[in-house]
């Protein structure tokens, strides 16, 4: 686990204070996080949440129940990606994909979304999303060579989007740190919180 980004979370928690939307996030990734589980038992108590995407694995629903009872010991927040049923039966919120729902139903609790460019953070605010992630902040191993905002185009874009926005792709103790503070509230991480 990144020390430099659990100090730059802490510092960020205390500054926005207690009831706030977690800073950290852990994102789930069949490839490169195959088992969440012991990250997610690592996380800091109550200043963290987890995004679950094992999309295609054959055991979502297990590493969901799991990583809910994880979450609720460790009073983390749990958003489910792209199922809200699967969700609703966690008691866990709903991540959005580029703002777009997963269905007709939308249940209470907290919304998240994924954004890569202003088009995707308009509807993110639009359906109701509490935290966008925009990304890739920066290059990142999840999308070899794919081109990323930077900092200057990643806070232009946040500074648009009408709701808070963290920062996801290539996140560690120092890229963190490069992003302005007033614009970056929170970041999403695979390797750096495993």
């Amino acid at each position: 686990m990144d020390r430099k980004l659990l100090a730059w979370g802490r510092a960020a928690t205390r500054r926005r204070g207690v009831g706030a939307l977690p800073v950290l996030w852990l994102f789930t990734d069949t490839d490169r996080l195959p088992d969440p589980r012991p990250a997610a038992a690592r996380l800091p108590r109550g200043m963290a949440g987890v995004v679950l995407r094992h999309d295609l694995h054959p055991d979502r629903v297990a590493i969901g129940r799991d990583l809910a009872r994880i979450c609720r010991e460790r009073r983390l927040i749990l958003v489910v990606a792209g199922d809200v049923r699967l969700a609703a039966a966690l008691g866990a919120g709903v991540h959005l994909r580029a703002g777009h729902w997963p269905g007709l139903s939308r249940p209470n609790g907290l919304v998240t979304s994924s954004a890569h460019g202003l088009a995707d953070l308009r509807r993110a605010r639009r359906n109701g999303a509490d935290l966008a992630f925009l990304s890739p902040a920066f290059p990142t191993a999840s999308h070899p060579g794919a081109p990323a905002l930077g900092v200057r185009r990643w806070a232009g874009l946040a500074g648009r989007a009408g709701l808070p926005v963290a920062a996801l792709g290539g996140i560690e103790g120092a890229s963190v740190r490069r992003l302005p503070r007033g614009r970056c509230h929170g970041v999403g991480v695979i390797g750096a919180l495993a």
